[in-house]
């Protein structure tokens, strides 16, 4: 079963971008996937790879063949394989001192052991939203649904 957060029920719509659920299978594959090669596969194609499972070597290597054909058919370009594969914020304890800091400033405090609650799913979602060089507009909203109300606090004041 696919792992649908309700931040991103919008996402889930029309599938005119990439759930996160699709983005962790991406990274465990070691697979770059552009906006534009996404937007160009057919409705069939983005809901199969919201739906193939990436459990198993075999069946991460099924994920890495039907993506790169589709590509290919569809952008006839190349499916840029990454180096290493990524997500493994999924798999840090502590939290990132990034996404503490982050999540403080919204008025969220991001405990160790608030962060051994979440599941591989809900780190990885946070990890992505709010790691980068600049926090997603849903990290507050995806914040709110997995750590919810008894992880707020004031917000700093700056």
């Amino acid at each position: 079963m696919v792992r649908r957060f309700a931040f991103e029920a919008e996402v889930w719509e029309k599938l005119e971008f990439v759930p996160l659920a699709v983005r962790r299978k991406l990274d465990r594959a070691g697979v770059k996937l552009s906006l534009a090669q996404w937007r160009a596969l057919g409705p069939g194609e983005r809901l199969a790879l919201c739906h193939l499972p990436c459990d198993t070597a075999e069946e991460l290597d099924a994920l890495r063949l039907f993506l790169g054909e589709a590509v290919r058919r569809t952008s006839d370009e190349k499916l840029q394989l990454l180096d290493n594969q990524q997500g493994a914020a999924s798999e840090v304890s502590p939290p990132p001192p990034i996404l503490a800091e982050r999540a403080g400033a919204l008025g969220f405090s991001l405990t160790q052991a608030l962060w051994d609650r979440l599941d591989p799913d809900e780190r990885y979602a946070l990890a992505k939203l709010g790691g980068g060089r600049e926090p997603r507009r849903n990290f507050a909203a995806a914040l709110a649904e997995l750590l919810g109300p008894h992880a707020t606090s004031k917000p700093r004041s700056t």
